[in-house]
Parts: C-alpha cells; sequence; structure tokens
C-alpha cells in the first residue's frame, strides 16, 4: 500500500520520456497519454486522499534507508489534498490545450507538462528539504519550456525575467540549504524541526539567516511583496493553459512556507520564535492591496486576471502569517478556491481573447456568443473577488473569522474588505467593457474595414467550454460542500501543528518527545 506514495512522482516521470520521444510526431498519441497520464494521476490521488483521512502520517523510505539517512517522501492530509488539487487542475488544463489548439503550438508541450506534474507532485510529498529544492527545479524547468511555448518576442521576454528571478531564488535556495546542514547536520524536515528545538536562542544566528532566506525563496515563489514583480508580466504572456496551471505554481510556495515554517521554524522553536510572523503579514498585507490596485489599473484582460492571482496569494498568505491552526484551515480552504478561480479565468480569457481578436479592456465588436462570455466572467469574477454565493465568500469570510486577534484585527479585516472591494469594481469596470459596451457596436462586413465573413472567429465549441465550466463547478462544489471541506481542513490544520505526531513518524518511535 505504500508504494502508492510515489506513484504521483513515478507516472509522469516516466511517462514524459515516453511521449517526448516515441510520441512527439503524433499529436494523437500524445493527446490520448498525456490525458490518460493526468485521469491515471487523479486516481491515484483520490486513493491518497483515502489513505490519508485517518489522520495517520505515512512515510515513503526510497531504498528502505530511515529517515534521517535516506529519502522520505511523507503523505498527510496537506499533502494528499494538494497531490488531489494538481490532478484536478491538470485533468482541466489538458483538455483546454487540446481542445484549443495550444498544444500544437510546439512538439513537446504534453512531455514537459508531464514533467512538471512530476516536479509539483513530488514538491508536496518530499520529507527532505534538499529534494525540495530538487523538485522545485524540475518543476521550474518545465516551466520554462511552458512559459515560451509557442514563440514570440513578448513572451520570450517575460520568460527571460521569469528565468533570471527564479535562478537567483534558486542560488539562495542553495545558500540557505548549506547554511541550515553547517548549523545541524541534516535537512530531512522532521530532523531539523528536532535539532532546532535544541538550538538556544543566542546560538541561532546562522539558522534565523536560513530561516529568512528560505523565506526569500518561498515568496518568490508565492509571488509575496517586494518579490511578486515576475507574476503579472509572466502569466500576461504565458499561453493560457500554462497560466492556469500556473495557479497551482504559487501555491507551490505557499505549501512550502506551511511545511516548512511552521514544522521547522514555527511556533515552539526558541531560536525563531516569532521572526516569520514579523515578515510575513506585512508583506502579505502590501500583497493585496498591489493586487488589488493592478486589477483597478488593467488595461489587458491577461494582466487583469495576473493581478488578482498576486491579491489572491496576499489573502492566503496573510492567514498563514497567524500561524495558528484556525487560520491555516481558512487559509487551506481559500488556497483550493484561489487555484480553480484562477484557473477558470485564464481559460475563460483566451477563449474570449481569440474571439475578439484583442486583449485590450476597449469597446470593440461583440462576439457570436457574448452573452455566453459575460455569464462566465461574471461567475468567474465574483469568485476570485469573494462575492455570495461562490466559494470565495466563505473562504474569505473564514479568513476573516480566523483573524480576530487584536494585533492583526485591524490590518487584516482592512486589507482583505478594501482588497475584495476594488476587485469587484475593477472587474465590473472590466466586464461592462468587454462584453455589455460591445453589444452596442456593430461590425459589418464592409470594404471600409477590410473586414469578410472569413474573419470573423470561429464560434467556441462544447469541448472548449468544458474546461471552464468544470472550474466553476469546483467552486460551486465547494460552497455546497462548505462544512465537510472545512471540517477537513480544520483536521488537516490540527495535524500540521502536530509536530511531535509529524517528527515521530518519519524518525520512529518516541524521537518526536
Amino acid at each position: 500500500m505504500m508504494h502508492w506514495i510515489i506513484a504521483p512522482v513515478l507516472l509522469p516521470a516516466l511517462l514524459a520520456p515516453v511521449i517526448g520521444y516515441v510520441m512527439r510526431h503524433d499529436i494523437t498519441l500524445a493527446r490520448v497519454a498525456s490525458m490518460a497520464g493526468a485521469v491515471g494521476l487523479l486516481g491515484i490521488a483520490v486513493h491518497l486522499v483515502v489513505m490519508a483521512s485517518g489522520g495517520e502520517t505515512l512515510v515513503y523510505r526510497l531504498g528502505d534507508w530511515p529517515a534521517p539517512f535516506g529519502i522520505v517522501l511523507v503523505l498527510d492530509r496537506l499533502s494528499a489534498v494538494m497531490v488531489l488539487l494538481t490532478a484536478i487542475l491538470a485533468v482541466i488544463v489538458l483538455w483546454h490545450a487540446c481542445a484549443s489548439g495550444w498544444d500544437r503550438q510546439g512538439r513537446h508541450f504534453h512531455a514537459i507538462f508531464q514533467f512538471q506534474l512530476m516536479g509539483v507532485c513530488g514538491a508536496f510529498l518530499t520529507g527532505d528539504i534538499f529534494n525540495l529544492f530538487v523538485f522545485f527545479e524540475i518543476l521550474l524547468i518545465a516551466s520554462y519550456g511552458l512559459m515560451i511555448h509557442g514563440g514570440g518576442r513578448e513572451r520570450m521576454r517575460a520568460g527571460l525575467q521569469y528565468v533570471v528571478i527564479n535562478l537567483a531564488g534558486s542560488t539562495l535556495f542553495l545558500f540557505a540549504l548549506a547554511v541550515l546542514y553547517a548549523s545541524t547536520g541534516t535537512l530531512n524536515i522532521a530532523d531539523l524541526a528536532l535539532r532546532l528545538r535544541e538550538i538556544p536562542a543566542d546560538e541561532a544566528a546562522l539558522v534565523r539567516v536560513a530561516a529568512i532566506l528560505l523565506m526569500v525563496v518561498f515568496a518568490v515563489k508565492a509571488a509575496l511583496f517586494p518579490v511578486h514583480f515576475w507574476l503579472p508580466g509572466t502569466y500576461s504572456n504565458a499561453p493560457a493553459p500554462v497560466a492556469a496551471f500556473f495557479a497551482i505554481m504559487t501555491k507551490v510556495g505557499a505549501y512550502s512556507i506551511i511545511r516548512v515554517h511552521n514544522l521547522v521554524f514555527g511556533p515552539g522553536v526558541e531560536a525563531t520564535d516569532g521572526l516569520m510572523a514579523g515578515w510575513l503579514f506585512p508583506g502579505a498585507v502590501i500583497t493585496i492591496a498591489i493586487g488589488a490596485l493592478g486589477v483597478m489599473g488593467a488595461r489587458q484582460i491577461l494582466p487583469l486576471v495576473s493581478f488578482a492571482v498576486v491579491g489572491s496569494m496576499g489573502v492566503l498568505l496573510i492567514a498563514v502569517a497567524s500561524f495558528t491552526p484556525a487560520a491555516f484551515a481558512a487559509g487551506l480552504y481559500y488556497l483550493v478556491h484561489s487555484t480553480f478561480a484562477a484557473a477558470a479565468l485564464f481559460l475563460l480569457a483566451d477563449l474570449v481573447l481569440h474571439r475578439r481578436g484583442s486583449g485590450a479592456l476597449a469597446t470593440l465588436p461583440a462576439t457570436a456568443q457574448n452573452g455566453l462570455f459575460a455569464a462566465l466572467f461574471f461567475g468567474a469574477a465574483i469568485g476570485i473577488a469573494g462575492m455570495p454565493p461562490l466559494s470565495g465568500f466563505l473562504g474569505k469570510l473564514l479568513v476573516l473569522d480566523a483573524l480576530r486577534a487584536p494585533e492583526v484585527i485591524v490590518w487584516a479585516w482592512v486589507s482583505v474588505l478594501a482588497g475584495s472591494l476594488l476587485t469587484i469594481v475593477g472587474f465590473a469596470r472590466a466586464g461592462s467593457v468587454l462584453f455589455w459596451k460591445s453589444t452596442v457596436v456593430t461590425a459589418p462586413a464592409s470594404a471600409s474595414t477590410g473586414s469578410s465573413a472569413q474573419d470573423t472567429p470561429a464560434p467556441v465549441t462544447t469541448a472548449e467550454l468544458v474546461p471552464v465550466f468544470a472550474a466553476l463547478a469546483m467552486l460551486g462544489a465547494l460552497a455546497a460542500l462548505a462544512g465537510p471541506v472545512a471540517g477537513y481542513f480544520e483536521a488537516t490544520a490540527l495535524q500540521l501543528f502536530d509536530h511531535a505526531g509529524y517528527i515521530e513518524s518519519v524518525l520512529g518511535t518516541g524521537r518526536g518527545e
């Protein structure tokens, strides 16, 4: 049974080279294999959630070497649900890529996408910080290829910026690992948590340096102020299905903060007590403000969605910054919601952009299915902005309810509520320009405009609409099943704060005491 834990890493790792070398000249075979792999990953992820639902921390020891000497993969409620989230999103994104023809713009889209899945799933399952770095590099290398898929000057320029920023982050990651290993002699997460509790505060200067360096690295991945600036340009210029899947990439950074800074450097660790929250909370508040103001000022549809993603990361991390079980539970609910909301908006933006011929938020002739697009945009917009009845409203309500401590309530509530208001106004403005005002503009074919029936884009097909509806359906399901979902995340948060249980499961009986 334990071998299922390595399956989410092994399946895409084996499938990617087969697609890349055997099927790269046959798009039909590549699509079938890639989609079959994603569906298989989804089935495995469901099984892992069932395995983890009992509350036990399950450990897979590669080569049967005991921790901390060998590599371990760790399955608990959090890692299981993150793998499930990745698998669901992968199926949605692959469907859109195939239905819209995005995967035809390069021979290796499906192979690179599988490597991306391998890196993301590995990052969620690893129990070792060095292997977290390894999986970071795998997913980043794959994301470089996906980012520039299809070519184009602007895409190459944004990809170069993305590469430079993440290479700098990887360098800092290595420095942090070196400092941690020099200070403790281990990089296993459970062993680090045990050893850091034995280091007196007055001898922990290097440990605090490593903790801050890791926070910077994870903040880059999570697009947290002041290292958020790469995201709007990168996501705005990436192919739409890639940008939609990148919605899980920022969550890898948030997951790493939750896993590492809670267990290793979090509450109860004398050497770093209170260090992380002092940096994370104000960064999250400013990130919300930047995202909201970016939505208000956006003049293109893709930057509009990209800044909304920045703002949603601020809301998630303001909950994480409290380092309490209630705030973690609320943050995890919002994490799942914001992933599907961002994916729905990116996929819908792609359909709209290709029918309008421009991503500008300006009055243009209405598309053939203007009413349908308007309804879908309205649903996705209220989801990302946090309005009822979708899960965004419940997610933000849970976050606000968890942030009622006197020292955080004013800044947290003002930033979340004001950010939500500005986001609503920004999306209302964008929607009115894109769909309402467009309906009054006529675009008859004429010699003066040079337009013709042949220039009119084909109406969107049912197959192209399925991924958008699926992502929106997930928001509806999260709202309808808010009780059991929130209950699952409450149990997940309690498990995250059971540090002794995690350490004992990974290192052996009695080591967590």
